[in-house]
This record gives structure tokens, sequence and C-alpha cells, in this order.
């Protein structure tokens, strides 16, 4: 049975300040006080699963027994089907600056800490077009959620949206991937939407609505 989420605090397993504030919209409604783990100096584990569900699962595991409160991570990234569902789960990791003392070279406003989106995107272009102008451009993104407890339990859900990839970016909202992302149905990038927008269609609201049904109501 699933176990249900009471009103109170609850940490956000994430670093990332983009991801953390759409999580704490999208918990508004239910009475959730989120903490961030980086509000916290919680260390960020290293990301060793090989599914989005393992990250996101370990995450949270690990901001639980630290601190002692229920946690929630999130572990999302964009699938490139003609890159064999790359980057995935290695998605911040294709941001990750080559030489942290070298300034990341992006000019479209996609630096988030020390990882550079605006190289991320580039590298996804630059495999999509060495595969040829034919290439199809469909992707998707997945979200992975885990609510743990300090006492081990853990629940999980999923969430994913499908679209297309555009170039060059387009868009100074969302995070990450989402200036290069059109979902169907769009055409509008999830960077050139406004916030309300983008959670209504998300893949991490398309999970949430799953942990709301489940955990929350």
């Amino acid at each position: 049975m699933t176990r249900k989420l009471a009103p109170g605090t609850l940490v956000i397993a994430s670093h990332n300040e983009g991801k953390v504030r759409e999580i704490t919209a999208l918990l508004g409604p239910y009475g959730i006080e989120p903490v961030s783990a980086a509000s916290l100096d919680l260390p960020e584990p290293e990301e060793t699963g090989t599914s989005f569900i393992d990250n996101a699962d370990l995450k949270a595991r690990a901001a639980a027994d630290l601190s002692g409160m229920v946690a929630l991570a999130d572990d999302s990234g964009l699938c490139v089907d003609a890159l064999g569902n790359r980057p995935g789960i290695f998605s911040a990791r294709w941001a990750l600056a080559e030489d942290a003392h070298v300034p990341a070279d992006d000019d479209a406003g996609h630096i988030e800490g020390d990882r550079d989106f605006g190289r991320a995107m580039r590298r996804v272009q630059t495999e999509l077009e060495a595969l040829g102008p034919e290439v199809s451009r469909n992707a998707h993104f997945v979200c992975a959620l885990a609510l743990v407890w300090p006492d081990g339990h853990s629940e999980w859900f999923e969430g994913r949206v499908d679209g297309s990839l555009v170039w060059p970016p387009r868009g100074a909202n969302g995070f990450g991937y989402d200036a290069m992302f059109v979902p169907e149905g769009e055409t509008r990038t999830f960077g050139e939407m406004a916030p309300d927008e983008k959670h209504a269609i998300s893949h991490r609201a398309d999970a949430f609505r799953k942990l709301v049904a489940a955990a929350l109501t």
C-alpha cells in the first residue's frame, strides 16, 4: 500500500535551483513546506544508478538519511531518439564544464552553477548534424520521482513528455534543455513558455500527478 505524505517539511534532494522552484510550485497547494538540500548543506551523492528511478532513489535516500526528514528527489533527462536515447541519465553530465577554471562560453543564459547547458545543447545538435540532414529530431523528457522516509520506505513515480528538437535554442525561461525542446501539440519551446504553462504539460508535472494521486489525496 502506498504511504501517504503528511503536510509539513519535505527535503527536496537537489542543488538545481530551477528544479527546486518547479517542485516547490507543484507542491504548493498541498500544505508541504519544501526545503532544498542545498539550504541544509547536504552533499550531492554520486549518481551511480543505471536508470532515472535508480538515481532519484539514491539521492532521496541520502537526503532522508542525513536530514532525518522525508525527502523527495527528481532525476530527469532528455532522451533523443536518433542518439539511442542519449543523453538520458547523463543529461546533466553533458553540461559539465571540461575545466572548472575556464569560463563557460554560453551566450544564451543557460549557465546553471558549474553546468553549461548551452554547451550541452550544442553537443546534441552537433551529434544530430553528424547523422545527416534527414535525421529524426524526435525526443522526449523523462522525470522520475523518489519519495523516501527516514525509515527507508520509498515510493517511485515516473512521467514523460514527447516532442521534437529545434535549433537554435529559443527562450530564456525554464532550465536545462528546455530552450531546444518543443512538446507535441505546441510551436513554442519549453524555454518560451511561462512557468505555469510548462508545469501543466511537462514530464515533471506528469510524474507529480501520479505522486499526488497516490500519496497526497
